[in-house]
């Protein structure tokens, strides 16, 4: 054999060889990924964070540290946060990027409700007794607190909240859950993230595919009256991905106080509790933030209204449960909204 047949043959052995050991059936097979599932308490409620990481890590703790680092602007629970000490007038203060994104949002959303939403209601809210998780019962003097109600009142200059009225209060609890799950849909993405979904207080924000392979399954409640949310119906189940959601509805949070029942969205406008025929708002949008807060508008504003505005808004959609005049309850969505149904 000659040298150079003789080399061919060494090559070739040499490469069935590597071709052995790279395909070889004793190979240790790659690990294959799982979906990860994350849980956990924030802005005294509840997330929930089901994600593919391409390499298998764990991001609880990111995500942990990020609504904390969320929660130090804009949580009025803790009183060093921005908002908590905007609230005390502390004219040091200086706004952060989550907050004047809360703000900007807030400001585009009161401008095309014509005030039905309003990130100054905080006081009417707390008057009535609907501050936080306990409700009480109390008829307050509306007259007097209006004043210092008003989006229009307030504004930001050089990364600093100005007040007309240093009695006006920022609460930013009817955007807050929606902008952190899509401020946490954001950090997966950053870390590879391709389907995944999040839900922080209802607020879901959601993109690719669940482990079976479709589109997440997300159920919208039955508006059932029950102020201690323990009763739990399924109206309908959406199939969806690529979008916030948010449901805003008046059948959790109320009281009954000499006969009529009050619910916890007031209106901004005249500083009452709303009393109209709609139950629950059900919004998709391009953003949770957007969502939250149009959904929120959404009950203020009762149905024709909504309608009306949520066609106008590209790329969303609304759901609204409703009472007829026989007491029935009734649905009514935007065309665009037909896509989300199961058949």
């Amino acid at each position: 054999m000659n040298k150079k047949a003789l080399g061919y043959l060494i090559a070739g052995l040499i490469f069935v060889a590597f071709a052995f050991i790279y395909y070889s059936p004793f190979k240790e097979k790659a690990k294959k990924v799982e979906y990860i599932h994350n849980e956990g308490q924030t802005q005294g409620t509840y997330y929930s964070a089901t994600y593919l990481q391409p390499e298998g890590i764990d991001l609880q703790k990111k995500i942990e540290d990020r609504m904390h680092a969320f929660d130090l602007s804009l949580s009025t629970f803790i009183p060093q946060s921005i908002i908590s000490r905007i609230n005390q007038n502390d004219t040091t203060v200086k706004t952060d990027s989550d907050f004047e994104t809360m703000f900007k949002e807030a400001m585009v959303v009161s401008k095309h409700t014509n005030g039905a939403f309003d990130i100054t209601v905080g006081p009417l809210v707390k008057a009535w007794g609907f501050y936080g998780n306990v409700v009480h019962k109390k008829i307050p003097n509306v007259k007097e607190i209006l004043p210092h109600i008003g989006y229009h009142k307030v504004r930001i200059e050089n990364h600093k909240l100005i007040k007309d009225d240093p009695k006006i209060i920022i609460d930013a609890n009817a955007l807050a859950q929606g902008q952190s799950s899509d401020i946490i849909a954001k950090l997966l993405e950053n870390n590879g993230c391709k389907n995944y979904m999040i839900e922080i207080g209802g607020e879901i924000v959601c993109k690719g595919l669940n482990k079976e392979g479709k589109k997440w399954q997300i159920g919208i409640d039955k508006p059932i009256d029950d102020s201690t949310n323990t009763k739990n119906e399924i109206q309908t189940i959406l199939s969806i991905t690529d979008r916030g959601l948010t449901t805003s509805g008046n059948y959790r949070k109320f009281y009954y106080l000499n006969g009529k029942k009050y619910a916890h969205e007031i209106d901004p406008r005249n500083g009452y509790p709303v009393v109209h025929q709609l139950l629950s708002a059900t919004v998709v949008a391009p953003t949770c933030i957007q969502a939250d807060a149009y959904a929120t508008a959404f009950m203020v504003l009762g149905i024709d209204s909504s309608l009306q505005i949520c066609k106008s808004i590209p790329g969303m959609d609304c759901y609204l449960i409703y009472v007829d005049d026989k007491g029935k309850n009734q649905v009514i969505y935007t065309d665009g909204f037909k896509k989300y149904l199961n058949p």
